[in-house]
């Protein structure tokens, strides 16, 4: 009788171990599976410079930890990554700061909402003439950005370092270059595509290039003449459809970018040295 019960509980031993094993192998295949093939797919948009890699390689794997794969797609321009946001070819874009979402989106009736603030490289003032604004002569060409809000934030910059006055009791978000009330170097503006500025150096003595077009040039930040102090409306957002801004991927990269991880890992990354959102200090 006792040989029986230590053979029944034996075989019992071994029936329940078994359990277990199956039970784990099942969960851990059920999580396998959750974690490669139950993933939702989300398309950013970004422009060329450094926020495709933050993107991917920061925000990205934050957010698969709640079910979603972030796949890039980059274009050339400032336009496309909002129509295309529009339009529904992507669901999220991130290149551009809160005072080009405003602007652009009233200009082109787009319904866009920023969800939050992430590091941002400003703009900078550089030459291959020159190696010091004190160096700048009178009559000197300078190339700038041609879209309304990027042009206003480089004539900021150029009235910070005193190349040239604004007028009083202007928008300083929507300064042109007719709002400019002493230009005591004479200086001669060309306006271009923002994507153009990196190549214009050669043909000019100052360009003022988007940190973002600067980073994808490989010009070294440390090269600038002068930087700009980011105001935070000048920051990069990562931006949805308004309709979408209370989905669930609307709070899982809220989640994301208010995480300490999100810091962290910012703070272990090449983007370092990037002005960071307010909200971080």
């Amino acid at each position: 009788m006792k040989r029986n019960t230590k053979w029944f509980l034996s075989i019992g031993v071994v029936v329940i171990l078994l359990v277990l094993v199956f039970s784990i192998g099942i969960g851990a295949s059920r999580s396998s599976n959750h974690a490669n093939g139950n993933l939702k797919t989300i398309r950013v948009g970004v422009a060329p410079g450094p926020y495709g890699d933050m993107a991917k390689n920061i925000i990205g794997p934050l957010l698969k930890r709640h079910g979603y794969q972030v796949r890039i797609t980059e274009f050339n321009d400032y336009i496309q990554p909002n129509k295309a946001l529009n339009s529904g070819e992507i669901n999220a874009n991130l290149f551009q700061h809160r005072v080009y979402l405003q602007t652009f989106s009233q200009q082109n009736h787009l319904k866009l909402t920023a969800m939050g603030t992430v590091p941002t490289l400003g703009m900078g003032i550089y030459s291959n003439r020159i190696k010091s604004l004190n160096a700048l002569h009178d009559g000197a060409t300078v190339s700038l950005a041609n879209d309304p809000s990027n042009l206003a934030r480089s004539l900021q910059l150029l009235a910070a370092n005193h190349l040239i006055t604004l007028k009083n009791n202007i928008n300083a978000a929507t300064a042109s270059i007719s709002d400019i009330a002493a230009n005591p170097h004479r200086l001669v503006f060309k306006t271009l595509d923002a994507a153009q500025l990196p190549q214009s150096r050669s043909n000019v003595d100052l360009a003022l290039i988007p940190g973002n077009f600067a980073w994808n040039a490989k010009i070294r930040p440390s090269s600038a003449l002068a930087l700009e102090k980011l105001q935070e409306s000048y920051k990069n957002v990562f931006v949805v459809k308004t309709d979408q801004k209370n989905s669930a991927f609307a709070k899982a990269v809220r989640q994301v970018l208010n995480s300490n991880d999100f810091r962290q890992r910012i703070a272990d990354s090449q983007f370092k040295d990037f002005a960071k959102p307010n909200s971080w200090r």
